[in-house]
């Protein structure tokens, strides 16, 4: 007797959609009604930046598995162990190099430097860190 397997990990992962949509709706509501300037925009386009990411990662994934990169197989857990602890062990560090950096952007911000370029800098500095750490960790197994 074949089980399918599938059906729960569906059920779930379109209950997840369902509140992070939701949860979407409402940040941008709350940024067009409170945020100073056009931050609204940037926050949509940004997000539709990064689930086209996400759903391109997952496409590869589903369709060729073995012509997807070693990142995709990670991120979209579908990997073997070595993977999973690549990807692991890359946001450790990324975790690691946040702390003080978000020390020192606090630091630049309470100088008067601007909040947003201040933020801007530190998430560039934090993907490069990741990118960084994975590639490293990647090359060392």
């Amino acid at each position: 007797m074949q089980t399918d397997t599938r059906f729960p990990r569906n059920v779930v992962a379109l209950g997840i959609l369902g509140v992070i949509l939701a949860l979407v709706t409402g940040a941008a509501v709350l940024l067009r009604e409170h945020a100073p300037g056009n931050m609204m925009p940037g926050f949509l386009v940004g997000l539709g930046i990064g689930v086209a990411g996400a759903l391109a990662m997952a496409w590869r994934v589903l369709r060729r598995p073995e012509r997807a990169t070693t990142f995709e197989r990670a991120w979209t857990r579908t990997g073997d162990e070595r993977e999973d602890t690549l990807l692991t062990r890359a946001l450790a560090v990324v975790g690691l190099g946040s702390l003080p950096l978000v020390g020192i952007a606090t630091l630049a911000i309470g100088f008067g430097a601007e909040a947003p370029m201040v933020m801007t800098l530190l998430m560039g500095a934090l993907f490069v860190i990741g990118v960084a750490s994975f590639a490293v960790l990647n090359h060392r197994n």
